[in-house]
Formats: C-alpha cells, structure tokens, sequence
C-alpha cells in the first residue's frame, strides 16, 4: 500500500491578518483630531459638505467634507492620522488608474509655448506616467520626480526620471536640496491628497527658477455635479480628496509669491468621466460587498451569487453614463459643470 503525503498547511492570507489585526483595535485612531478652523486661511466659520463612506475601496468608516465660509476652500475633517492614511492608502493603486497618455500630451502641449526647458520636476508624479509621455515631446528636456511613496523609485528604474525623490516638496530637507532647481514644475491633482497643500504649493514655487514656469492642475470644487452628484462625485472621492481648493485661492497664492499668472483654463482639463464614475460606484454599493482583505466576515454563498448574478445587469447602466459624459463633454466642459482647471504661471525674478 503507498502512503499519500501530508497535505500542507493552508496558506496564510497575510494581507488579511494584517487588516483584521488593524481593525480590531478600532477605526478612531485612524482620525485626527477635528479641526475648528480652516486650514488655508484660519477662519472659523465651518460648515459641513457632506459625509461619505469609502466610495472606492469600501473601506470601514466614515468621512466628512467641510467648506470654509470665509475662502470656500473644502477640507475633510477630521483629517486622517499618520495610520489611518496607510491603512486607508493600502493597495489603492489596485483601484487607480493613470491619465491616458492622450490627456498627458494634452498638458505638455499647453507649455510648448515657453522654450523648451532644460529641466522638469513633476510633484506627485507616482509611476511616472507623466514624464514619460512628456519625453516624446519634449526630447531634450531633463525630468525628474517626488512623490510620498517609493513608486517614484520604480519611475527611476524604469527610467520615466533621471532623478527620483522620496516624500513632500515641502519637507525642508528635500526643498534645500531641490530650491531654484527647475524651468518648470508641474503638479496635476497631488495637492488634493497632500496634508498641507498650501504649504506643498509654496514649495512649488520655490524649486522654480526665476522666470520658470509653474504647471497646476486640480479639481473644480464649484463644479455643478459636485452638488448633482454628491458623494458620488469623482472629485469628492472619500477618503482620498483632502482639500478640495477653489481658483482664487490658488491665483491668492501665486500673486502673493511674485508670480504672474499667464492663463487659467476651466475647459480643457475637464474630465468626462463624472456620470460613469459616480454611476459605477452607487451601483457597486447597492451591490454585496465581494470578499476583499478587509472584510471581516467573508461574503456568504447567497451574497457572493446575489452579486455575480447583478453585475452584469448594471453594465448597461454604466455604459450608458459614461456615454452621456463624452457626448455632453463639449458642452460641459465650458459651463459650470467644468470638474478641472489649469493654471500656469511664471515665477517673476527679484527685482
């Protein structure tokens, strides 16, 4: 008689203890204590926006949106702790994906105005999609990168940038080292998720040479379909928009730091993707939750068949939206319906 093998352990879902370990001591420490005034200008007259789950990954807990009534400037609040921005940061590059190379062209070919820079730092450039694209255009231009995690590391390896920085612009070892560096600095929707994004913005200018350009791009808070769509909004998207920053508040900035704003654009930078986003995230909350590493009681068999038979009935639905978002798209993007603006700017030398 042959004897069979042992059979081997199960393997241990390490992703999931490590969640489950996490949630088990409560979702409070993942909050900062809320703050009673605004963190762009200091005024204190607060009221709330709206409040919202984790729309994207379905993450435990709850999120609030408030607006300052002084600068309108949007802020969450409470804000994440140092935990709670890596428990809730977690695999979100599963739920990411990057500009098409189509809308990165489009923003190269907004600075092909100025002379061909020597050199271009890009804020928040995560894999370093940007600069690549920006290097068929742009041959002879020199780009390097920050971004607060090390996938700015991977965009050196792979050669996106030649020059690779782990964390905030604004922490003051990284802005010694990069100060008065670069002809042109582009930040396109990083100071939405940035803690200080004030602060972040000043570094901004400050990597500028004088008489280099800065790129901006960031979500429309006053956008129609932030109000038509509420927590559904992409722009809202909790708990990853922490500030949420209207036009005068940035152009405040930039005047006041010697710049000269050369064009303020509300029209091209507009995504169409506002009604199949939202569309596709209301229905996948109508829907069971599926089985995910921080889910603490797996889906049970009547859930898990509930959804896979749903599913495909909401794909007309979706389409359906996001058809509407390109076929409207040339008229949206010119009204108050705009979700983007750009702004660039030119860093004046001290007199």
């Amino acid at each position: 008689m042959s004897s069979s093998a042992p059979l081997a352990p199960p393997a241990i879902d390490l992703r999931r203890a490590k969640y489950l370990a996490e949630l088990a001591q409560g979702t409070e420490r993942f909050h900062a204590p809320r703050r009673d005034s605004c963190p762009w200008c200091g005024g204190r007259r607060l009221r709330t926006r709206l409040t919202a789950p984790d729309v994207i990954q379905r993450k435990p807990g709850t999120f609030t949106l408030d607006e300052c009534e002084d600068c309108a400037h949007v802020f969450q609040n409470p804000g994440l702790s140092l935990e709670g921005t890596a428990f809730y940061h977690r695999d979100r590059e599963l739920y990411e994906r990057p500009p098409c190379r189509r809308r990165n062209r489009e923003r190269v070919r907004a600075m092909l105005h100025i002379p061909e820079p020597e050199s271009w730092l890009d804020v928040g450039t995560g894999d370093g999609d940007f600069p690549a694209t920006a290097q068929e255009l742009l041959p002879y231009t020199s780009f390097d990168g920050t971004d607060p995690t090390p996938r700015v590391l991977r965009a050196r390896a792979s050669e996106r940038v030649e020059e690779a920085y782990v964390g905030r612009l604004s922490s003051p070892g990284l802005l010694a080292h990069l100060r008065s560096r670069y002809d042109v600095v582009s930040v396109f929707h990083h100071l939405e998720q940035s803690p200080s994004p004030r602060e972040d913005l000043r570094a901004a200018i400050a990597a500028l040479r004088p008489g280099g350009h800065l790129v901006l791009e960031l979500t429309n808070p006053h956008s129609t379909f932030a109000a038509l769509l509420g927590k559904w909004w992409p722009g809202h998207a909790q708990p990853r928009q922490v500030h949420l920053i209207p036009l005068p508040n940035v152009h405040q900035v930039l005047e006041s730091h010697n710049c000269t704003i050369l064009t303020t654009d509300k029209a091209t930078p507009h995504t169409p993707t506002d009604l199949g986003t939202a569309a596709t995230r209301a229905l996948a909350r109508a829907l069971p939750a599926p089985d995910t590493p921080w889910r603490v009681t797996p889906p049970t068999l009547l859930q898990h068949t509930t959804r896979a038979a749903l599913t495909p009935a909401t794909i007309p639905v979706r389409l359906m939206a996001t058809a509407l978002d390109h076929t409207l798209a040339p008229l949206l993007r010119r009204t108050g319906f705009s979700n983007a603006y750009r702004v660039i700017a030119r860093k004046n030398p001290v007199p």
